[in-house]
């Protein structure tokens, strides 16, 4: 099924004004806090590629909404695809349907699956999705000479890193099976990036995207996380306990971690400067070859290929955000401890550093912002997108 409200770009016309970027997993939490923050610039035109699997297509009306209520009625518009990316054909029937209106300039891919316990038990779904639909992905790009990739990749990554906050130069050392599956797609994209072309630059011009755990909503509280099914994620689990969405027992994964209080410290960034960088990438992306740019320093070995961390580089724990959410909702949480997960590490803290001084990235919005944000979307949907 293809929903297109606008092709054109502009709810009135003026494509030629808009860059078109495919976003696979648009629907999802992070993909539709991209779609909106590209709209929002006014320079993008996002084509949503998502088959619904643990998503609603109503997030990209929301985020259509969010556009005119911030820009006007020419607003730009998405447009959405709902395909599959392990369906080869259908997702080169996307890129080919754009070739005779100046095609795809860019790609923004973040359709993966994505939970870290439950990869330990399906691996073979996570690899046939993970990699295999990026490889269905990168086919099509390179048949219509789409150039510009952003990869949202993760922390993950890195397993159990020696230094805290993690550079960028860390040892890649996935200690889980999705960890993996995001390092080999790293690892497909570098080999992409050096293939030479005869003038000297290579075929793709990638950034990949390592950043931590996503917290809150748009401002608004008209978009937010919203998963088929219980959450795999702790903030929206947390949000849905408090408004009575969700019965079960809160389970504490490991409380022997060396970490302050024995459980898990990850990096929480909000969503909003988390999409934020996704756009500072795309316009990293912008700057023509010919003038210094991200890849400027680049050898041959490298290609043009550049990672950079995404995160506040504050560490928070599971209790941390427990008490958190506590403040925000006022809900008295009660919880069970368990044991660890395998693939779960001690401690993945951003060192943002280099995505400050080449993207300009900086994580401005603080844990009470992402608390609050979250709690505003979870009470205007107690029952998700599509319940009264």
């Amino acid at each position: 099924m293809t929903q297109q409200p606008h092709i054109n770009g502009h709810a009135n016309g003026h494509s030629n004004e808009l860059k078109r970027v495919v976003v696979t997993g648009g629907l999802g939490y992070i993909g539709s806090h991209v779609v909106v923050s590209l709209l929002l610039t006014g320079q993008y035109q996002p084509i949503v590629i998502d088959n619904c699997h643990n998503s609603y297509p109503e997030a990209l009306n929301r985020c259509a909404e969010i556009a005119r209520d911030e820009l006007g009625p020419d607003a730009p518009q998405p447009i959405l695809h709902n395909v599959d990316l392990r369906d080869a054909e259908a997702v080169e029937g996307v890129f080919s349907e754009y070739d005779s209106v100046g095609g795809i300039w860019a790609v923004i891919h973040l359709a993966a699956l994505k939970a870290v316990g439950e990869s330990g038990e399906i691996p073979l779904s996570y690899y046939r999705v993970n990699v295999g639909g990026s490889i269905s992905l990168f086919e099509s790009m390179a048949k219509h000479n789409v150039q510009n990739l952003v990869f949202s990749s993760s922390a993950t990554v890195y397993g159990v890193p020696e230094v805290i906050p993690i550079p960028e130069t860390t040892h890649i050392d996935a200690a889980s099976c999705y960890g993996r599956t995001k390092a080999m797609v790293e690892d497909i994209i570098r080999d992409l990036c050096k293939i030479p072309k005869k003038d000297g630059q290579s075929s793709l011009r990638a950034v990949s995207v390592r950043y931590f755990n996503p917290a809150g909503a748009h401002p608004s509280g008209k978009l937010g996380e919203e998963p088929r099914g219980k959450p795999g994620n702790l903030l929206p689990l947390l949000a849905q306990m408090a408004i009575g969405r969700e019965k079960s027992a809160l389970k504490i994964f490991g409380t022997d971690f060396p970490t302050p209080d024995g459980t898990c410290v990850r990096d929480y960034l909000h969503i909003m400067d988390l999409a934020y960088g996704h756009v500072l990438s795309l316009n990293a992306l912008a700057v023509p070859p010919t003038q210094k740019n991200i890849f400027s320093n680049c050898d041959a070995e490298t290609g043009s290929f550049r990672a950079f961390n995404l995160g506040k580089g504050k560490g928070m724990s599971v209790l941390n955000m427990i008490d958190a959410m506590r403040k925000a909702t006022g809900y008295d949480y009660k919880y069970e401890i368990v044991g660890r997960r395998r693939g779960d590490v001690p401690d993945l803290t951003a060192d943002p550093s280099l995505a400050e001084k080449e993207l300009g990235f900086v994580a401005n919005k603080n844990l009470e912002e992402m608390c609050r944000d979250l709690w505003n979307f979870q009470t205007r949907h107690p029952n998700g997108y599509g319940s009264p």
